[in-house]
């Protein structure tokens, strides 16, 4: 197993890389990932607050904080965006805009944001950069949460999955997963409400052009592995599915 620096940012392409927080003790590890495309860039699932001062620094690290323009949340869950109103306070952006699903933003709007709403449900699931570069947002809704969505990237193929394909593993690497693909097996079983759901879910998505899966919690997806990681998924028991009736 490659063996990588936690304590720095990770670069998972030329410009997209992990900021999140390592801890060797923990069987779930938590992936902030950062967008950077030119003057601007786009933060995605910002995080815990005990992980803030870590993802923060790996930002600085990286840029300028005050050329996030955009933070994606993909669910309302405290281990993606529970820091939301620390992160926003530093990037110090009045037209800073948080996207997310209508089921998102209607729990997130709780933690006492000032920023701009993106509801991604009512602009046509897409977003598009100065550039010109368009993100585009994909429902995998229940999976686990009512407002939950991946995010594509097509310039280099990656689908920013959220809690889908989200692992569990003792001996966590970023990209070298030893048990892929059983490792997302008891994340999914315990999180997930049933493989009907999980299917609709992939369906959604199952035809992008993906190069690459980057999850909020295990190790990143890449190559073959993709399809690997649909057709194990597809099949596996979850939720209710497990529950004696």
């Amino acid at each position: 197993m490659t063996e990588y620096n936690y304590d720095d940012p990770i670069a998972i392409t030329e410009d997209i890389y992990w900021i999140g927080f390592c801890d060797h003790a923990a069987h779930m590890h938590c992936n902030p990932y950062l967008l950077i495309d030119g003057d601007e860039a786009v933060l995605f699932d910002p995080g815990s607050v005990p992980e803030f001062p870590v993802i923060m620094r790996k930002i600085i690290d990286l840029i300028n904080p005050e050329k996030i323009s955009l933070i994606v949340a993909a669910h309302q869950d405290p281990d993606v965006c529970a820091n939301l109103p620390i992160v926003e306070d530093l990037i110090g952006r009045k037209d800073l805009v948080v996207a997310g699903h209508t089921n998102t933003i209607r729990l997130i709007q709780h933690l006492g944001l000032t920023s701009s709403f993106y509801t991604v449900d009512e602009h046509d699931y897409r977003y598009t950069l100065k550039s010109g570069r368009v993100l585009s947002f994909h429902p995998t809704l229940y999976l686990h949460a009512p407002g939950a969505i991946t995010t594509y990237d097509a310039k280099t193929k990656s689908l920013f999955s959220s809690d889908l394909f989200g692992a569990v593993d003792d001996h966590w690497s970023l990209f070298d997963s030893v048990k892929f693909p059983h490792d997302m097996d008891s994340f999914h079983q315990a999180y997930m409400p049933s493989n009907e759901v999980l299917r609709f879910g992939l369906k959604n998505i199952e035809n992008l052009d993906i190069a690459r899966i980057l999850p909020q919690h295990g190790s990143v997806i890449e190559g073959a592995n993709v399809q690997k990681a649909f057709a194990h998924l597809k099949n596996l028991r979850c939720g209710i599915d497990l529950m004696e009736r």
